[in-house]
């Protein structure tokens, strides 16, 4: 199956140009490059399925480029947003870059063969190019009515009934001479003949390849292929939960919470996240999915995909912690055998609740529960002695039998944590 193919039957090919798929096939290996905006010191979901275009152009004999745009990160790309962004310092962006290659590493082979993964920064060719040299070499080969043109340009101009912007700035509006730069500079120095992106990129892409053309005299040929963007199956953006964005970074979301994000995918949605998101073969998935079939309630395609996505992002161990975690809060699993890191990582944007350890030296549980807690778990002690009675308060796993029972006498995780669930709610109470 070739790259064009592989990519169909994943569900991610989107559009590209007319000749792409024979360039492929006659002049491997091909040079494709996919930029990446380096304004978070983390990769996310978002960022993953375009991440597996390169996984995917690499595993086909292709030589995959990620250019960090530590010069174009600087502005901002209007595509998608109606408002210009705050701009990041130097300084900023270069922490940006050095965490978003350490997580590229882990899906693309970097080395010195003809089929390499190879990580530039566009900041490297824009730092001494001048502005006056930039107008004349570069600026001078489109037309304001070509840039015009574009969609993402024309959406912040003229926004569509019912949404508001606050209009385009020039710097914003350079963004698309910048990027197709990118693509000449590349050309000329990696024999990058390839662009890719998500779809919502066709417009920049495509000034790339013609303004390669023009600065050429039309001797360069270049190609462009975009994937679809992943969305749910009602047609909003994939890579949110309930606590914002889902990052790659483990102490930006927990590797139990990238798990539980998976993990918690509608049967809609499934099939195609596990052909985005995995390597698993056509045999692989399709067995997976009959299995699935059989009794949806085990989520044998939701487990697959959480498990070799999260193995992949994090590690073999961080898995195994991930679903033992899942045991321990859905399955009624054994909180003691969490290390502490793994236990607050849990509780990770629920409520982490810090009483002094002296303050509770003499107190029951409802009054923990309530004043002592700033009535965060429940308003006064009497709620206390009802959840109590009706069976309804655990403490670290283990019912709660009386409100009168002594803080003193409850035992602790890690010699502070106690993990108190209240119906199907968690906080997590730690005496400092």
């Amino acid at each position: 199956m070739n790259l064009l193919d592989e990519l169909r039957w994943r569900g991610m090919y989107h559009d590209a140009m007319p000749g792409t798929a024979e360039h492929l096939a006659s002049a491997a290996p091909v040079s494709g490059y996919i930029g990446f905006d380096p304004t978070a010191a983390s990769l996310h979901i978002g960022n993953l399925a375009t991440i597996m275009l390169l996984v995917h152009l690499q595993r086909a004999g292709h030589r995959p480029v990620a250019l960090v745009g530590g010069a174009t990160g600087m502005i901002g790309d209007p595509s998608g947003k109606s408002a210009e962004r705050n701009l990041l310092d130097e300084e900023a962006l270069r922490v940006n870059q050095a965490g978003i290659r350490a997580q590229l590493e882990k899906f693309l082979d970097f080395n010195d063969s003809p089929t390499g993964a190879v990580l530039v920064n566009n900041y490297d060719w824009f730092k001494e190019f001048g502005f006056l040299q930039f107008l004349r070499e570069v600026g001078k080969h489109l037309t304001v009515n070509y840039m015009m043109a574009k969609d993402s340009v024309k959406r912040r101009i003229n926004p569509a009934e019912g949404e508001t912007a606050d209009g385009l700035s020039y710097t914003e509006f350079s963004y698309q001479l910048l990027q197709g730069y990118d693509f000449v500079h590349l050309y000329k120095t990696l024999g990058c003949t390839l662009q890719m992106g998500a779809s919502d990129q066709w417009g920049n892409i495509t000034t790339g390849t013609e303004l390669l053309r023009r600065m050429t005299d039309g001797e360069g040929k270049a190609y462009a292929l975009t994937g679809k963007l992943i969305t749910k199956a009602d047609g909003t953006k994939y890579g949110k939960s309930e606590t914002g964005t889902v990052w790659l970074d483990p102490n930006l979301t927990s590797p139990y919470q990238f798990y539980q994000f998976f993990l918690r995918s509608e049967d809609v949605d499934a099939p195609r996240l596990i052909r985005v998101f995995t390597l698993l073969s056509q045999e692989e998935i399709e067995a997976i999915e009959a299995e699935h079939a059989q009794n949806p309630g085990l989520k044998a395609l939701q487990k697959a995909l959480a498990k070799d996505v999260t193995i992949r992002v994090h590690s073999e161990e961080a898995y195994k912690i991930a679903v033992a975690t899942s045991e321990v809060l859905f399955g009624g699993g054994d909180l003691a055998a969490l290390d502490e890191a793994t236990l607050v990582g849990v509780f990770n944007g629920l409520p982490h609740l810090r009483v002094p350890r002296a303050d509770t030296a003499d107190f029951n549980v409802a009054v923990l529960l309530s004043e002592t807690t700033n009535q965060q778990i429940l308003p006064s002690r009497g709620e206390v002695r009802k959840l109590v009675k009706a069976n309804g308060l655990s403490v670290n796993g283990a019912k709660l039998t009386s409100p009168d029972t002594l803080v003193a006498e409850l035992p602790l995780l890690h010699d502070k944590y106690m993990v108190v669930k209240k119906g199907k709610s968690y906080y997590l109470v730690e005496l400092t």
